[in-house]
């Protein structure tokens, strides 16, 4: 990176000054006796480190020091201080988020370390926020281009990936799900018929019913999800749900015939969601069901297939997913 911008904030200029001459030549310095123009400063560059006095009689120090972290989080912050009491610098502190304080009169190099820290510490969280960043872009590609090698697999599951989970979204809202919670059901929905891959293509493309045989190696989807995902550490939380999302409410499913509760909760939205598509949807041994049909078979596999307060959820947006049907039966 090129030399970092500083800004100096002071409002007695010898003070100012002295601040100034102790850092030129190693920084981008901009400097001024007035907290409120500084805000306005900001506004209008980009700076990596605020430096402020603590009393100023437009505004003290941790009063602008606040602002700046409400306004720029990523500046980093330094207050000098005269004072030592502790109520000040814990408001500094838990209020502003400073870096660190410096009580005058300071040393100079002493300061001149402490702004290097700071601004070390700067690049080491800018650099650390990009690789997050790149990492986020890498793994959105890779789960895109799973679900596309997915889509290519099998005509059918074209687009299904994608309409399950915008319906178990609604759904895991609607149950009031945290923002967290409810992206794992999101990749869950993207990834749960990953394992499909792995099943023949003579029966996936298979015209007439299926056999109970080639029903039993369709279930196998699961295992191989199962496999292909349960090395990534990151999805641990998510193939729990895909691992479960064929079970039933009364312990009739499969793998593991679990019931009740001890399906996760995300699982359990999955079901209704690929239920659902599954009813509306052609196949090529059955013609599709309309959507009010569908609600009803859902809603008649309360307490036996399906979780009763899942449903009961399901059924209070279905109106917006019969919309998200249809939006994307017009594209």
């Amino acid at each position: 990176m090129e030399k970092y911008n500083i800004l100096l904030v002071d409002d007695e200029e010898d003070n100012l000054a002295l601040l100034y001459r102790t850092l030129r030549g190693s920084y981008n310095l901009e400097r001024t006796t007035s907290p409120l123009k500084a805000l306005e400063i900001l506004k209008e560059k980009e700076f990596h480190l605020v430096i402020s006095d603590h009393k100023m009689p437009e505004m003290d120090g941790v009063e602008f020091l606040k602002h700046v972290q409400i306004e720029h989080p990523t500046v980093m912050r330094i207050l000098l201080t005269a004072y030592s009491d502790a109520n000040i610098l814990i408001d500094a502190i838990n209020y502003a988020k400073i870096y660190r304080y410096i009580k005058k009169p300071y040393n100079p190099e002493e300061l001149q370390l402490i702004v290097s820290s700071a601004l070390e510490y700067y690049q080491l969280k800018f650099d650390n926020d990009q690789l997050i960043k790149d990492l986020k872009e890498l793994f959105s590609g890779t789960i895109k281009a799973i679900m596309e090698a997915l889509d290519a697999k099998d005509s059918y599951t074209s687009g299904r990936s994608k309409r399950i989970t915008n319906y178990s979204i609604l759904i895991a809202k609607q149950i009031g799900m945290t923002s967290i919670d409810t992206g794992k059901v999101e990749l869950a929905g993207m990834l749960h018929d990953i394992g499909m891959i792995g099943v023949s293509d003579d029966i996936l493309y298979k015209i007439d019913a299926l056999t109970q045989e080639e029903y039993d190696e369709i279930k196998k989807h699961i295992t191989y999800s199962v496999k292909i995902l349960e090395d990534i550490k990151q999805l641990k939380d998510v193939v729990e749900i895909i691992k479960y999302h064929h079970e039933k409410h009364d312990g009739t499913g499969y793998p593991y015939g679990i019931k009740g509760d001890a399906i996760p909760l995300g699982a359990r939205i999955i079901a209704i969601s690929d239920a659902f598509d599954s009813i509306i949807s052609d196949r090529a041994y059955r013609s599709s069901t309309n959507f009010d049909e569908a609600l009803n078979r859902i809603k008649e596999g309360a307490n036996t297939q399906f979780d009763p307060i899942v449903v009961k959820a399901f059924e209070e947006c279905y109106p917006q997913i019969v919309q998200l049907v249809q939006n994307e039966n017009t594209l």
